[in-house]
């Protein structure tokens, strides 16, 4: 990498980032979030933003309720994927964590396999099906559930 482009990095996210975070959920989502579910999700949740090129790449969406957390939502510009950005914005979920966190869940598109082999390889495994549960092109796609457990 040259020397004058920073290491992608990932950091909280900020009222100023919401536009570039929906036009990026517009690419990345069959049922994309509209701006209103961002800014609750800003004010109520736990946002992360990915910064590669000096530019906002992804995002990350969850909550801790007690003992557990849940990935809402996570998405990478369909130009910058294949680049370990969705692992470095996962981690960062994970790491950003309470101490006393059991378990992070999330649920993640039957079809999206790589999303589904990222998950796996960090130690997810999977826990469930909901069946019907996203709305897809010509009907409805079925919901794989995962899970990890936290040291």
């Amino acid at each position: 990498m040259a020397d004058d482009v920073p290491e992608p990095r990932v950091r909280q996210a900020v009222a100023a980032d919401l536009d570039t975070l929906c036009r990026i959920e517009a690419l990345a989502a069959l049922s994309p979030w509209d701006r209103s579910r961002f800014e609750d999700s800003l004010a109520r949740h736990r946002m992360l933003v990915l910064q590669a090129n000096r530019e906002v790449a992804g995002f990350a969406v969850f909550r801790e309720v007690l003992d557990e957390a849940e990935l809402l939502n996570i998405a990478v510009h369909p130009a910058c994927r294949r680049h370990g950005g969705g692992r470095r914005l996962l981690r960062a979920c994970r790491d950003g964590l309470a101490g006393g966190t059991r378990c992070l869940h999330l649920e993640v598109r039957a079809g999206n396999a790589p999303a589904i082999a990222l998950y796996l390889s960090e130690g997810f495994q999977r826990v469930g099906l909901r069946r019907s549960y996203y709305p897809a092109p010509g009907g409805r796609e079925d919901a794989v559930l995962m899970r990890l457990d936290l040291p």
